[in-house]
């Protein structure tokens, strides 16, 4: 993949680009080349995007740094001048449920209180040694079984899905139905009425859940928010909504980044080798951090609105403009990280912003850190000559949702 990521910044198309920009397609785990070419002559700068409206693009790491956590700078995806992803995502806005992906304080931070605790680092890192288990037992199956074998759907995907689970409180008998429920919901390419009807299966399914677990609490997060209902602490449809942004999240994300993490180490097999013999958990931690930054998977930009005229560099952007974060670019940022095109598991990667930045950091940024540091720590020590059954030129990789991923990843050793 060094060489495949060699590839060289091309310009952007027209005065005026296109956002999403364009990967190139002999570098699909590298940020389009478009966008290092406006964050080293236009860092912020205009774009148009699929409704015809012209956003403001956000590239440079520092850029990105001032503006997320600026009050004005709002998450609020009811304001007319929010740029949204696509034509599903601006019909179903009006009738979205206020939850923490959509709102700005005050009741943003009364939301995230009532969900921040089972995600503190404290409470996360007491899951270490029940992830280590489940990593280990399905290693175990994968090598007690034929292969090659598809490293997504054989361990990516469960690892995740076991771990969200089990904190949760989510029989994992159901996994299928999440699973795919959830990649209907985020697919960015499905029909508007599959995403709508699978978000609705999966708000039903909550609720139900929610409600048993109201009468027959147990240790998990679904029987903490059941206890904040009938404390009157947050309605039930907030829980309910709130449980399955969880759910979505909790899972989509880490497998993608368990399977493309390994082709990039993979591809890189200097890096590999010094990840697989160390033991050291602070290599490990600064790995995973590295790999996150290197690959940045969540594509379609954090997007915002200004809720005031907002003065930075030589640029004012004003009260209802868009804002869209490129967060690939500035994790790409040479001024913060030289020789960004180079993965380096020894660089001190941890002010990534793979994760955003600011009040609507991701909630689940300790979970997802563990689960990996277990995955990374343990998938290529136990399995030492794993590598890719297939040339990567013949791997396909998706686009359409939220983060971009793979189809499949055949793997052999």
């Amino acid at each position: 993949m060094s060489d495949v990521l060699s590839c060289p910044v091309t310009g952007a198309s027209g005065p005026l680009p296109e956002y999403p920009l364009p990967r190139a397609a002999e570098c699909p785990l590298a940020p389009a080349p478009a966008a290092r070419e406006l964050r080293a002559e236009k860092p912020i700068t205009r774009v148009r995007i699929w409704n015809g409206s012209t956003p403001w693009l956000v590239t440079r790491h520092a850029d990105q740094r001032a503006l997320l956590p600026d009050p004005r700078v709002s998450d609020d995806d009811l304001d007319p001048g929010f740029p949204y992803v696509n034509a599903h995502r601006a019909e179903i806005a009006p009738v979205t449920p206020r939850l923490i992906t959509n709102t700005d304080a005050p009741e943003h931070t009364r939301l995230r209180r009532t969900v921040n605790g089972p995600f503190m680092v404290k409470r996360i890192e007491t899951m270490r040694e029940p992830v280590q288990k489940i990593v280990d037992e399905l290693v175990d199956r994968m090598l007690d079984g034929p292969h090659p074998v598809d490293l997504l759907q054989a361990f990516a995907l469960p690892v995740p899905s076991l771990v969200i689970a089990e904190l949760l409180g989510v029989p994992y008998a159901d996994h299928d139905f999440f699973q795919r429920s959830s990649s209907l919901v985020l697919d960015g390419a499905a029909p508007p009425e599959e995403a709508r009807r699978a978000g609705g299966e999966l708000a039903s399914y909550l609720d139900e859940l929610l409600r048993r677990k109201s009468a027959d609490p147990g240790e998990d997060v679904l029987s903490e928010m059941a206890g904040r209902v009938r404390a009157g602490e947050m309605a039930h449809t907030e829980a309910v909504h709130m449980g399955v942004a969880m759910l979505i999240a909790g899972h989509e994300t880490t497998a993608t980044m368990i399977s493309l993490g390994t082709i990039a180490l993979l591809q890189h097999p200097d890096q590999l080798a010094l990840l697989r013999g160390s033991d050291d958990p602070k290599l490990i931690a600064n790995a995973v951090d590295e790999v996150l930054r290197y690959l940045s998977i969540v594509q379609t930009g954090v997007r915002r609105v200004a809720k005031e005229d907002i003065e930075i560099g030589d640029v004012v952007i004003r009260k209802g403009d868009g804002i869209i974060f490129d967060l690939h670019a500035a994790n790409w940022d040479p001024e913060v990280f030289p020789e960004a095109e180079r993965l380096d598991i020894t660089r001190p990667a941890r002010i990534h912003q793979a994760f955003g930045y600011g009040p609507h950091q991701c909630l689940g940024q300790n979970l997802a850190r563990l689960e990996l540091q277990v995955v990374y720590g343990t998938l290529y020590r136990r399995i030492p000559t794993l590598r890719l059954a297939v040339p990567v030129e013949e791997l396909e990789f998706d686009h359409t949702g939220t983060t971009y991923g793979v189809h499949g990843l055949p793997v052999a050793w």
